[in-house]
């Protein structure tokens, strides 16, 4: 049976259940700590981006079981602006909150998959993968 839980993201509380809800199920498929945080990490960065320029939106975490593989699947979907450009926001530093700019790649390089799906005005939909090593 696929385990999969989702958060609603409409406050910092959010980020907070979305955090201990990835962490938990990380533990529970069998990750050890290190990925357990990176995992935790990611989940806090897709969720504070949702609460940020979204306002609100959804983090869904989810068990993954393909072909004798186990790992875990986090999405995070909003209704908000969208990303203008893509391209930049995937650039190394590059921050529109003021913050470290490890935000997206930083998500990236945390996870074995990644991918982006935003439009303007229409929302964005990003889904990163840590498979069990």
């Amino acid at each position: 049976m696929q385990v999969h839980t989702h958060v609603e993201i409409t406050s910092e509380w959010g980020i907070v259940a979305a955090r201990q809800a990835g962490r938990k199920l990380a533990r529970e498929v069998g990750f050890g700590s290190v990925d357990q945080a990176r995992i935790t990490t990611a989940i806090s960065e897709l969720a504070r981006n949702i609460y940020l320029y979204a306002n609100k939106g959804q983090i869904k975490i989810e068990e993954l079981a393909d072909a004798g593989k186990r790992g875990i699947k986090i999405t995070a979907v909003d209704n908000g602006p969208g990303i203008k450009d893509v391209r930049r926001v995937m650039e190394d530093g590059f921050t529109t909150s003021g913050g470290l700019g490890a935000g997206l790649p930083g998500v990236k390089r945390l996870m074995d998959e990644f991918i982006i799906d935003s439009e303007l005005n229409n929302g964005t939909k990003i889904s990163a993968i840590k498979w069990l090593r």
